[in-house]
This record gives structure tokens, C-alpha cells and sequence, in this order.
């Protein structure tokens, strides 16, 4: 089964007086809807528009991996466990809030920051927090999440280039830039694709090259 959800469709919030305007592809804050609250692992995938000196103050996360990709801009990140780090397009972010951390994500640049940040439910709720950053993850590279039991894939695809959906018990699908064809569905920018049993799948890249993470859930 193949389930896409258009970018229009995505719950919008924020804060737009505060230089924040966010997209949810589920239920988040206080937006709730009891059919959209996760796809097995995936409890959120949200894109966030912060203009510059914008951010998210100190705020508390448990029992959730938390994965980011910049899209544009620079991300600073600061949390309670000491880590503080600048992320950048084409980083990798992982924290892992296991039985709690504070964190601050903040826009300290001159220029506007995109960044996509997806939330994974924890196989095994609790311990202690931990961090990671892949910098200029190459194409191709899958990054393992086995605290989740997730891969993530990230494509960039030249005009006209294939890619292979994983073979999974589910996979998700979200075009960051470009479009791509779907069996007979055109993704754009902002759309999902939320994907069980099957296999056998590609994406093919339109005229323009195409960004994609691709969830390969269930392993």
C-alpha cells in the first residue's frame, strides 16, 4: 500500500510573529488527529522555518530519537548533556533523549535556516541521552538508527536518476527539494509518501535533481 500526502495538506505552526513557521506531517502540539499520529516508527517529521535570531528556547525531550537535516542555513543546537554544535547542510544530526534532556535549537546566521527534523519512537524507552553528528554524509550512506530499528537513505539524485525504495516492512518517503515519480504519483517539495508491503520500488528524479530521505522501517 501506497499512502502520499501532499505538502498542502501538512498542519501548520509556529510562530510567525516570532520568525517560526513550521509544517507537521502528524499530530503534533496542538494539533491532534487520532488517525495521523505516527507510521511505525515515525512520530513526527516537521519542517521548520526559522528567519535569522529566530529558535527554539530550552525545552525537554525523552523516549524520542530525534534526527535533523538542514536544508539551507546553519543550525545551532545546545543541550543539557554538553554538547554544542553548528549543523550544516548535508550534517546529520542524532539525539538520542532517552530518559530526558533539555535542548536549544537556534538560527544564530544571517541568513534564513530550513531544516527538516523527523521523530522516531525508541524500541527500548529510557537510559541516557546521547548525541551524534555525521558530517557531508556521502549519497548513498545509510544512517542506522537501530535504537529505532531505522535506516535512513539520502539521495540526491541527478535529472532522470532512479533509486531503489527500500525493501521493508514499511518506508517513508519525504522530498525535500526537487520532484521525483512514484509508480504514477509525482512528488514534490513538502510531499511524503508513507509505503507497507511492498516491494520492488524506484523513484525516478524529474527534469531537476532531486533531494530525498527515504525511511527504511521495521528492520
Amino acid at each position: 500500500m501506497i499512502s502520499v500526502r501532499r505538502a498542502g495538506e501538512r498542519y501548520r505552526g509556529g510562530d510567525a510573529d516570532a520568525g517560526i513557521e513550521s509544517w507537521h506531517a502528524f499530530s503534533f502540539g496542538s494539533f491532534y488527529d487520532p488517525e495521523n499520529l505516527r507510521f511505525d516508527a515515525i512520530l513526527a517529521c516537521n519542517e521548520e522555518h526559522l528567519a535569522p535570531g529566530a529558535g527554539f528556547d530550552e525545552h525537554p525531550h525523552s523516549h524520542t530519537e530525534i534526527v535533523t537535516w538542514v536544508v539551507e542555513g546553519e543550525l545551532t543546537h545546545r543541550d543539557s548533556a554538553g554538547h554544542a554544535t553548528v549543523v550544516r547542510p548535508g550534517d546529520v544530526q542524532r539525539l538520542s533523549s532517552a530518559g530526558g534532556v533539555r535542548h536549544i535549537e537556534r538560527n544564530d546566521g544571517a541568513d534564513p535556516l530550513v531544516f527538516v527534523q523527523m521523530w522516531l519512537a525508541p524500541r527500548d524507552p529510557g537510559g541516557e541521552p546521547s548525541y551524534e553528528i555525521v558530517r557531508g554524509i556521502a549519497d548513498s550512506t545509510p544512517y542506522a538508527l537501530p535504537q529505532a530499528g531505522a535506516l535512513l537513505h539520502i539521495r540526491r539524485l541527478a535529472p532522470g536518476e532512479r533509486t531503489a525504495v527500500p525493501g521493508a516492512n514499511a518506508a517513508y518517503v519525504h522530498m525535500v527539494r526537487g520532484a521525483a515519480l512514484l509508480e504514477d504519483e509525482e512528488l514534490g517539495p513538502g510531499d511524503s509518501a508513507r509505503i507497507s508491503g511492498e516491494d520492488g520500488l524506484e523513484l525516478q528524479a524529474g527534469a531537476a535533481a532531486a533531494e530525498v530521505l527515504l525511511w527504511e522501517l521495521g528492520g
